[in-house]
């Protein structure tokens, strides 16, 4: 009978699972494979349970685009808070001074500001390479620069179209490019690119644009995902609902806009900061390992209407 005392021990998850996974091995005669065994060891040397270490970033290093306000604060500091040094970008570089001194006093991580447009290549370039030179690797990278147009399809001009999808596409693939040629190098990387309920429905709001680009951004995360599968880097991507930011600041004070968006809303709220944390945390953490090319709408099921 296998002793019962362990559940009691601050590693009896730790324990009971090693002895589950062989016996399991045993019965079914499989061949034990080196690398999970490695893994089993490092959980009872640490005393880790096998999920912390799946979740554990600690050390790593990430790029957070869009990182000046919004949604990409919530990204750069979800991170922070799981030890992971970063690269913030966007072009507001004051306001990414002030993130970077923030979230090093507050988490311990170092961080540092790169003024960045996305939608310039030689800008991108400048980026990774001060993620590469400060710290040596690109594990993590948050794909979150994004702007939109309000403007009816019939009065839009061209420029308006293409400086939506210069950030909001192009930027992506520049990001994720140029990123990706330092991930292959170590055969290990976790894209994240952000998109938008609006890249998989339509809306009664006048951006056509930013829905064309975010569900270009869907379809891109699923076309890398599969070029990139050789070299371990798993590219997903976040499509948020309605949550606090600069972008939405506009409809949330529109009562009525509100009122539509809350009706169309099967949880009946907008979004709050720790629903896209976790996901974030997922994604960007080899808890994620066996998921690629996929889309998490956190919407509070908008999409499932």
């Amino acid at each position: 009978m296998f002793p019962l005392f362990i559940f009691n021990s601050p590693f009896g998850s730790v324990v009971f699972s090693k002895f589950l996974f062989f016996q399991y091995s045993l019965r079914f005669n499989l061949n034990l494979n080196k690398n999970i065994l490695k893994i089993y060891k490092t959980v009872v040397e640490l005393g880790k349970t096998v999920m912390e270490l799946c979740f554990d970033i600690k050390g790593q290093t990430a790029i957070v685009t869009g990182a000046s306000g919004g949604l990409g604060v919530t990204f750069a500091e979800t991170l922070a808070e799981r030890g992971v040094n970063l690269v913030i970008a966007a072009r507001r570089y004051e306001r990414l001074v002030k993130l970077a001194e923030d979230l090093s006093s507050n988490y311990g991580v170092q961080v540092i500001p790169v003024k960045t447009d996305v939608s310039q290549e030689e800008q991108v370039v400048n980026m990774v390479k001060a993620a590469r030179e400060n710290f040596g690797s690109i594990e993590i990278l948050v794909n979150n620069a994004g702007i939109a147009s309000l403007s009816p399809s019939v009065d839009m001009n061209l420029e308006e179209w293409k400086k939506v999808i210069d950030v909001n596409l192009t930027g992506v693939f520049l990001c994720a490019r140029t990123a990706a040629r330092e991930m292959i190098k170590k055969k290990y990387g976790k894209i994240v690119n952000i998109a938008s309920i609006y890249g998989a429905v339509g809306d009664i709001f006048p951006t056509a644009p930013y829905y064309a680009s975010k569900g270009a951004v869907i379809n891109l995360t699923r076309a890398l995902a599969i070029e990139w599968a050789p070299y371990k880097i798993n590219v997903n991507a976040i499509a948020p609902g309605f949550f606090p930011s600069e972008m939405t600041e506009t409809v949330f004070k529109d009562e009525k806009a509100l009122k539509y968006i809350l009706s169309r809303t099967p949880l009946g709220r907008t979004g709050e900061p720790l629903d896209l944390k976790a996901a974030l945390t997922y994604l960007a953490s080899s808890a994620s390992d066996y998921f690629t090319g996929q889309t998490i709408f956190v919407d509070g099921g908008w999409t499932a209407l």
